[in-house]
C-alpha cells in the first residue's frame, strides 16, 4: 500500500512472523494488520448460507465426531456446497488434523453421497482444481502464497532451527495445498478455524488463524457468526474457543 509507512510495514513483516511461529510451535499471537482495519470497517456483509456450513463440518471432523460430521456434511450440500469443495475442506485438514481424522471423514462422505444417491439427490460435483505448469516451482508459489496471506514475508530462528519445517509449510501446506483453486482462501481459513477451534490445546494456533482470517477479507461480525453457527451445531466448545481467540485479536488491535 502506497500510504503504509515504513515502521507500519516493518510492524506487519514482524507480526507475520510472530503469527506463523504460532501457527508451529504455539507462541502468543499479536494483531495483523488486517486487524487495524477492522476496527474502523464499515458493517460487515454476514457470511453466505454455504460458508456458514464450513466451520461445523471442519470441527466435527476434527474431533472425528461421525454422527455430527453427518449433520454437519448433510447440512453442507443442502446449502449448495461441491462434492469438490467438501473433498477439498476434508483433504486440505489433514495438515491440521492428521491423517486419520482426514481418511475416515472422506470415508463419512461417501457414506453420505451414497445415502443421499439413494434418495434420488444428485449433488453437484464442483471442479477440480486447475492444473499448474509442469515447471512450477512449489517452493517459490508457496512462499508467494504464504507471504499474501500472512501479510509479510517469514524467517526467524524457529526456521533456522528447523529449515526442514520451514521448507515443508512453505512448498506443501501453501504451495502444494493453497494453489489448489477450487476452494476459496476465505473457505480455508473458515475450515482451519473450525478444526482448531474444536481441539483443545491449539488455542495459539487458532488465534494466528484468526488473524490470518482478517487478511483474506474475513470480518469481525462474520468470525462472530462462526462462533454462532458452531454452536448450533452443538459445539459449544467450539464457539467458545472461537469467540475468546476473536476478542483477543480485537484488543490487542486496540492497543
Amino acid at each position: 500500500m502506497s500510504n503504509t509507512t515504513p515502521a507500519r510495514r516493518g510492524r506487519a513483516s514482524a507480526l507475520s512472523l510472530v503469527t506463523t511461529l504460532a501457527l508451529v510451535v504455539g507462541s502468543p499471537v499479536a494483531r495483523s494488520a488486517a486487524g487495524d482495519a477492522e476496527t474502523t470497517a464499515p458493517s460487515a456483509q454476514a457470511l453466505s448460507t454455504k460458508q456458514q456450513t464450513i466451520a461445523p463440518i471442519a470441527a466435527a471432523m476434527a474431533l472425528g465426531n461421525m454422527s455430527q460430521l453427518d449433520v454437519a456434511l448433510n447440512g453442507g450440500l443442502d446449502a449448495g456446497l461441491t462434492v469438490s469443495e467438501i473433498r477439498e475442506v476434508l483433504v486440505q485438514l489433514y495438515a491440521y488434523t492428521g491423517f486419520p481424522r482426514s481418511l475416515n471423514a472422506l470415508g463419512q462422505l461417501m457414506k453420505v453421497l451414497d445415502a443421499r444417491g439413494q434418495r434420488g439427490v444428485q449433488d453437484p460435483a464442483g471442479r477440480e482444481p486447475s492444473a499448474l505448469p509442469r515447471d512450477t516451482d512449489m517452493l517459490v508459489l508457496g512462499t508467494a502464497n504464504q507471504t499474501k496471506l500472512l501479510g509479510g514475508p517469514v524467517k526467524g530462528p524457529l526456521f533456522d532451527f528447523s529449515p526442514t519445517i520451514d521448507d515443508f509449510l512453505k512448498r506443501h501446506l501453501f504451495g502444494d495445498i493453497f494453489a489448489r483453486d477450487n476452494l476459496d482462501w476465505q473457505s480455508r481459513e473458515l475450515a482451519t478455524v473450525g478444526a482448531l477451534s474444536a481441539m483443545p490445546g491449539v488455542e495459539s494456533q487458532l488465534q494466528a488463524h484468526i488473524a490470518f482470517s482478517m487478511n483474506v477479507g474475513l470480518t469481525a461480525a462474520q468470525l462472530r457468526q462462526v462462533a454462532a453457527v458452531l454452536a448450533e451445531a452443538g459445539q459449544a466448545d467450539a464457539a467458545g474457543r472461537t469467540r475468546a481467540a476473536l476478542e483477543r485479536h480485537l484488543a490487542s488491535a486496540t492497543k
